[in-house]
């Protein structure tokens, strides 16, 4: 979350309207989170909570792995990043895996493709301007 308030202005010049940062998660949680994070009443980043996940399981990322879910991480999402341009997904970064086969499902040991600059250089790419 900060490189992507860090990067509000570049991505802002790419024609980035907003933000969603959600995670399933009660609203509460996720208002402390934006306070901790110094991102409530940013104009860019909005956080919202997917409470029992309806979300997560529409976009079919739902973290569905023995080793988190047995250690009772279960309903969960995956780390992913979406750009999208009049509701229609341009880019779609899932943040699991790893290098030379390392596993991490859950996408917290090499989240990179889901960062700011690697979402930055997709949109670039793209020539692309509105809505992540």
């Amino acid at each position: 979350m900060p490189g992507y308030l860090e990067e509000s202005d570049s991505l802002k010049a790419l024609g980035v309207d907003e933000v969603i940062i959600y995670c399933v998660n009660d609203g509460a949680v996720m208002s402390a989170w934006a306070e901790d994070q110094k991102v409530a009443g940013s104009d860019l980043i909005t956080m919202m909570a997917d409470p029992f996940g309806a979300l997560t399981a529409a976009l079919d990322m739902q973290l569905r792995h023995p080793g988190p879910e047995g250690k009772g991480l279960k309903g969960r999402s995956k780390r992913f990043a979406i750009y999208a341009e009049d509701g229609a997904v341009k880019v779609l970064r899932v943040a699991e895996g790893g290098p030379m086969g390392q596993e991490d499902p859950a996408g917290d040991d090499f989240p990179e493709k889901t960062l700011a600059p690697a979402m930055i250089e997709a949109i670039k790419a793209l020539g692309a301007k509105t809505e992540l």
